[in-house]
């Protein structure tokens, strides 16, 4: 509970003994007065009672309460109808030091766009000690001072009110000084030292006093100074303001820096001890922060910008201390004057937001208020409807205006209002605000969807994540609310033997369309679908587009070798380089393919590795292996070729095939050149080739010696037939078949052959003594004639190093000629 206490002429009256306490006037003014720092949910006072409300009526009318600028302090208690408090109020930080704290807000019953002003008092409470604002002073006294010498200190600052601020001082006992408490103006206090008796350096150089300040609240609370008095020689005068308090005015909009007055203090001392300084007095605010006093000249000017909306006048204390640190206070009052330099704010209230196109007029469409935070002619605002609208602004109370229908609106004519509203003040030059207002009217569902295009076409790269979004429709209708309300669906069709519903789906939504699996380019390269878009009338309307849906590629397949093909048997081709190749020879292609398209299956060829650098090329384009120069002697046999197909994708993508070509210009020319090859310089290399020869030299002696052998046996077997012809034909009865002649002996020769296989560098060589024919036909001689095919082992291919494995079948014919 709360009283208000009122002294008149030692009269005390009892004004008010409830807190909370309703009175109402003609104007519909509803007062209250809460203490501060009550908790959050205070009762404040019954709202629905004074409102002529039931509890429950509160919400269902729109009960709220309007307030403009600052934070809501209060609220409404719904379910007990009463206003509460919506946090914790502090007085002083809302109001300072102003005598009465009012807060005001309005209360609107929104079904009836009725508007109370409630004003609320808030009352103090002794929640502040005085504070000195420092927790030490020091003084310097010349020992010289005559008793009686005044001396001001440090003001206690208490920001509570009335009985709840700063009170009294008082000064610890002491056989020097006493205090003395100085009125300059109502309700300031200035408490001053004085000095009673006369100083004595000598005898004490300095005295620790304690000074007191105390408010009158209940309980009482107070603060402390710690004065330290430093007894000095010959400075007994302070300095002395001109004027104990200056008065300036100030129009707000005055620019930082600007010099508002000097003051000036002078002291009748000399030399040190009359150098005077100036500097603010220690105060609680933002003082400092606006104001600027320069301590040698005594200039006061402006650091930050003035805003008569924030604050109308500046209280500033100031000091003015000489050498040895005596001081004098002083005041300067600072009146800000205002300018139109704020536009006048609209604020709309409660907002209807559509009308159907029957309404008759007078409908109430949108409740607005408006304010000027300037004052006087800066803040009168007048308001009005810009353009030939079918709308008009009727008065309420304080500066609410209604906004309501002048005729009935038709739809099918304009379908919705951007209403202009137009708030002036009445300065010089006056300034305006614009507010818009969207008034849409509604209709019925006479409208159905309409894409935005007469069909779509997406893209979509293959190899897409499932639930990837891939394209999306978008329909619009020029029905309002439920009417265009649109539904995307597909209309479901077979893909592939595979229902369409497998492959793609829609937000019934947004219309956005997501793959449920992922395309393949190469077995899927587009598809179509039917998009309905529907909206939620009754009855609801439709219509359909069509979507045609391309499936991007992506490199996603390396090249394939088409030739040469890789052998099963573990070999790889050969190809023949003649010796006497020009430049540019065509030795061999490489063809490839790649199952992507476009760019991806642009493919290039080049040369990655060669066992011989510079004397190949391969076409960029057509992949053909080229000889780039004339081949020389000192060319190795065997040419081994890597190249890489790869195409322009993006990673590309590439793969590679080896190419091993014999440089000769026939077949007989590489076992020619099986003869020139290095033996190698090894012991072991040695060793093998010495054991070849050995073994060929042993069977061409074995050959010799059974031709020598053969040749005998003829040379006898003819002189015995001359013998036997000589002697009469004693053997002319024998059959020609029973001897051996030459054709004989030269068909058997035939029939035995050496097959030889030789290593060069290597230690495998072999030889190979097949079985004689001795079969009564005798081969023919192009039969002896003929030579195997040059093979290469695809494991000799893959050794490391020169050597070169050639495997040569050699059919030797050995004839004898008589």
């Amino acid at each position: 509970m709360t009283s208000y206490l009122i002294r008149n002429g030692g009269v005390l009256a009892l004004l008010c003994t409830l807190l909370g306490t309703l009175c109402k006037t003609g104007s519909g003014q509803i007062r209250y007065s809460v203490l501060e720092e009550l908790d959050k949910g205070s009762f404040v006072g019954n709202i629905s009672k004074d409102l002529g409300l039931r509890p429950p009526e509160l919400a269902e009318r729109g009960v709220r309460i309007v307030s403009r600028g600052r934070t809501q302090l209060f609220a409404l208690n719904l379910r007990s109808g009463s206003l509460v408090t919506a946090g914790r109020i502090d007085r002083e930080e809302l109001c300072a030091q102003s005598t009465r704290c009012l807060v005001k807000f309005n209360i609107l019953v929104e079904d009836k766009l009725n508007i109370f002003e409630v004003e609320i008092e808030i009352k103090d409470i002794n929640d502040n000690a005085p504070d000195f604002l420092t927790e030490e002073l020091e003084i310097k006294i010349g020992e010289l001072t005559a008793p009686g010498t005044r001396f001001p200190l440090k003001s206690a600052f208490d920001p509570d009110v009335g009985i709840n601020s700063l009170q009294n001082y008082q000064l610890s006992p002491n056989d020097y000084f006493s205090l003395a408490v100085k009125i300059v103006s109502v309700g300031a206090k200035y408490p001053e030292l004085v000095l009673e008796r006369a100083l004595d350096r000598e005898e004490k150089e300095v005295h620790q006093l304690v000074l007191i300040a105390s408010d009158g609240g209940d309980p009482v609370h107070s603060g402390t100074l710690c004065i330290q008095v430093i007894v000095l020689d010959a400075n007994d005068n302070p300095p002395v303001f001109t004027q104990s308090e200056y008065q300036v005015s100030v129009q707000e909009n005055f620019p930082v820096g600007t010099r508002l007055l000097t003051v000036n203090a002078t002291d009748p001392d000399e030399g040190f001890n009359a150098q005077v300084s100036y500097m603010l007095d220690k105060m609680p605010g933002k003082i400092a922060e606006i104001f600027y006093l320069n301590s040698v000249t005594g200039d006061i000017s402006i650091l930050k910008s003035l805003d008569y909306e924030d604050a109308r006048f500046y209280e500033i204390k100031i000091e003015a201390q000489d050498g040895p640190g005596l001081l004098s206070k002083a005041k300067i009052v600072v009146t800000v004057l205002d300018v139109n330099d704020n536009a006048p704010e609209i604020t709309i209230t409660s907002f209807t937001g559509s009308v159907t196109e029957e309404t008759a007029a007078g409908r109430e469409v949108a409740l607005v208020n408006v304010h000027d935070q300037d004052s006087g002619k800066n803040g009168q605002v007048t308001v009005f409807v810009l353009g030939n609208m079918p709308f008009n602004l009727e008065k309420s109370i304080d500066q609410y205006y209604r906004l309501v229908t002048a005729r009935s609106l038709d739809r099918e004519q304009i379908s919705e209002y951007n209403i202009t509203l137009r708030a002036t003040d009445g300065g010089s030059p006056p300034l305006s605000t614009d507010t818009h207002i969207i008034l849409h009217v509604a209709d019925i569902n006479d409208n159905p969807p309409t894409f935005t295009h007469a069909f779509y076409s997406a893209y979509v790269l293959e190899n897409n994540p499932r639930g990837a979004s891939i394209s999306s429709v978008t329909a619009q209708d020029p029905d309002s609310m439920e009417n265009a309300q649109i539904t995307y669906a597909v209309t479901e069709d077979t893909i592939q033997g595979a229902p369409l519903s497998s492959y793609i789906s829609i937000n019934s939504d947004t219309g956005v369309l997501y793959a449920l699996r992922s395309l393949d380019y190469e077995q899927l390269r587009d598809l179509k679908l039917l998009v309905t878009a529907s909206d939620s009338g009754d009855p609801p309307l439709s219509s359909n587009v069509s979507l045609s849906l391309f499936v991007l590629d992506q490199n996603d397949n390396a090249p394939e070798i088409l030739y040469p093909t890789l052998p099963t048997d573990g070999s790889t081709g050969v190809e023949l380089a003649p010796r006497s190749a020009e430049p540019g020879y065509l030795v061999t292609k490489v063809v490839a393919v790649d199952r992507d398209s476009g760019q991806n299956a642009w493919l290039s060829y080049r040369l990655l590795k060669a066992s011989e650098p510079g004397l190949f090329v391969v076409g960029l384009h057509t992949g053909e292996v080229r000889t780039v120069r004339a081949l020389l002697d000192r060319d190795a046999l065997k040419q081994s070729l890597v190249v890489v197909v790869q195409d322009h994708g993006q990673p590309p993508l590439s793969a590679t095939v080896t190419l091993t070509v014999a440089v000769a210009d026939s077949i007989p020319d590489v076992l020619a050149d099986l003869s020139s090859l290095e033996i190698s310089s090894t012991p072991e290399a040695s060793d093998l080739t010495l054991y070849l020869v050995v073994a060929v030299a042993s069977v061409s002696c074995l050959f010799l010696a059974f031709v020598i052998v053969l040749l005998a046996l003829r040379l006898r077997r003819w002189h015995t037939s001359r013998l036997l012809q000589a002697s009469g034909g004693g053997l002319a009865g024998v059959p020609t078949s029973h001897f051996v002649g030459v054709d004989g002996v030269r068909a058997f020769l035939q029939t035995y052959s050496h097959e030889v296989s030789l290593t060069a560098d290597s230690r495998k060589s072999h030889l190979i003594f097949p079985q004689p024919n001795y079969a009564d036909t005798l081969i023919s001689q192009e039969s002896c004639e003929k030579s195997e095919p040059l093979l290469v082992a695809q494991d000799f291919l893959e050794a490391k190093g020169d050597t070169k494995l050639l495997q040569v079948s050699l059919s030797v014919c050995s004839f004898l000629i008589v």
